[in-house]
Formats: C-alpha cells, sequence, structure tokens
C-alpha cells in the first residue's frame, strides 16, 4: 500500500499506520498531505500520480505529460509538475506545481497508467505553443525525427486550433522538418535559412555516378556538391578518426566540397556563413 501515493490523513484515519510511522523514516511526502514509501524511486509518473490522489479532477499536462510519453524536455521543465483542473475549481498554489483552470478537448485526453493525462500531440503543441521560436523548432525536430510523433499529425492538428500560443506552435512546425539529428542541426539549417543562402537538403545520402554510396551528409547543395555538417562527427571512439579521414576523401574523390560547423560558430557564425557563400558562389 506505501509503494503508491496516498492520502497520509486517510491512512491514520483508516488504522492502515501511524502518525508516527507517517512522520518515520519509511515514508517521505510527495505533495502536502500524500506520501508514498520512502524507498519508491521518484519519476514524472509517481509525481503524476501523487497530484491526482490530491487533486481527482485533475489532467496532466504540458511537459509532464510529454514526459510520461517519455518523450523530452527542455531542462527546466524536468521536475515541473503540470496540471489542468476544470474551471471553477479552487486556485491551486503548490511547489514545483503549475495548475491552470481551463476546459480541455475530451479527445486530447487519454486514460491510463492509473492517470488522465494529454495525448502526446496535444501536450506537443501546448508546449510548442509557450517558447521560443527556435527552441520550438528544435523540440518539434527532436520528437519528430525519433519517430515518437509525426510531424505531418502536428500540423494538422495545431491548424485547427485557435487560443493562446496556437500561432506560435504553427510557426515553429512550419519551420520543422523532422530530420534533424541533434538540437545543433536544427540550429545550424535555421541559420542557412535566414542567411539568405540557398536552401540545403537535410540528410543528403551522396553517391557514385553508378549508385554506389559514399556518404550522408548532415546539409547538402547536390547541384553544387557542397555538403555542410556540424562539427564534423570528430569523436574519440577507438577508429574514429580513420573511419573519419576516410569518408572525407570519398566525398572528394566524388568531387564534393565539405565545410563543418563548430560550438564556436553558434557563438559568432559570421566566418560559417562567410565561407560557406564563397563555397556556393
Amino acid at each position: 500500500m506505501l509503494d503508491e501515493p496516498f492520502r497520509g490523513a486517510d491512512a491514520v484515519r483508516a488504522g492502515w499506520l501511524t502518525t508516527d510511522v507517517l512522520r518515520g523514516p519509511r515514508v517521505r511526502v510527495l505533495l502536502r498531505g500524500v506520501h508514498v514509501a520512502a524507498d519508491v524511486p521518484e519519476d514524472p509518473l509517481l509525481r503524476s500520480r501523487a497530484a491526482l490522489v490530491r487533486w481527482p479532477d485533475a489532467v496532466v499536462t504540458g511537459s509532464s505529460a510529454l514526459q510520461i510519453w517519455r518523450l523530452p524536455v527542455p531542462d527546466r521543465d524536468q521536475d515541473l509538475l503540470e496540471l489542468t483542473r476544470p474551471p471553477g475549481t479552487h486556485p491551486v498554489r503548490a511547489a514545483g506545481c503549475r495548475v491552470r483552470r481551463a476546459v480541455l478537448h475530451p479527445d486530447d485526453v487519454v486514460s491510463g497508467l492509473g492517470l488522465r493525462f494529454l495525448s502526446a500531440d496535444a501536450a506537443a503543441l501546448e508546449v510548442l505553443g509557450r517558447l521560443s521560436l527556435d527552441e520550438g523548432v528544435t523540440f518539434a525536430d527532436r520528437w519528430t525525427s525519433s519517430g515518437s510523433l509525426r510531424l505531418d499529425a502536428l500540423r494538422a492538428a495545431a491548424a485547427g486550433r485557435t487560443g493562446r500560443g496556437c500561432a506560435r506552435a504553427r510557426e515553429a512546425l512550419d519551420l520543422a522538418d523532422g530530420l534533424a539529428e541533434s538540437p545543433p542541426e536544427t540550429w545550424l539549417r535555421l541559420l542557412v535559412l535566414r542567411s539568405g543562402l540557398p536552401a540545403p537538403v537535410a540528410q543528403f545520402v551522396v553517391r557514385q555516378a553508378g549508385g554506389r554510396f559514399v556518404a550522408r551528409v548532415d546539409f547538402a547543395w547536390p547541384e553544387r556538391r557542397v555538403a555542410l555538417e556540424y562539427d564534423g562527427a570528430w569523436h574519440g571512439e577507438p577508429g574514429q578518426l580513420a573511419r573519419d579521414r576516410r569518408r572525407l576523401d570519398a566525398l572528394a574523390d566524388a568531387g564534393w566540397r565539405v565545410t563543418f560547423a563548430t560550438a564556436a560558430d553558434r557563438r559568432d557564425p559570421t566566418a560559417l556563413l562567410t565561407r560557406l557563400a564563397r563555397l556556393l558562389g
């Protein structure tokens, strides 16, 4: 019984445990009035269950719902518990909680795991609506490039929504491509798009004239045989340097020129854009 969140007052009243046990080392507080056994690992699912013990009418929303779906969220939201309660309910102010009052569309709410929580698409749109544009594009790419969410489905869902943050979510989804394999790749693609340079092809497969595979590059301008990669994938694994050298040699043999963006270019991209413009000129 102690392995699941419970109301301490109810447990004492029912005789399941004593006040001394409730205040002792065997039990810890999850939310005010809600407890669990001290050795139960804390995670987003446990925190969400605790919230619904305290507020049974609540739905887990926003980043908390995304964590239930095992999707990445902004670092600042990792320990935040997001809930939505019906209009007219008493305002809630609790440490580590963000509780709003709103009407949710029934189709957006999923029941399972002992909870009610937003569908992954609905939670993603809610979060996109409050992120900065570039951060929103980055997360839209992360969610969709992994196959967890579909970009076309998110765009379709966003198209029919109104209210706060909906326009921002649509703008982020319009700029996402679902191909970036890391946040720096999203940053790099947006940088190029905003620079006035021709738009690149993401995750392009370079082949020899006979169709033989040469390499896959982060971004390419195939008609100019120019490739752009983030950080060059130079890692310290045994043999990686030699493999990277062979890959670059193969691209050069195929007539391709490759330039790299690094973490330093994120602070000042001027030299990178100048170099890229020269290669594309």
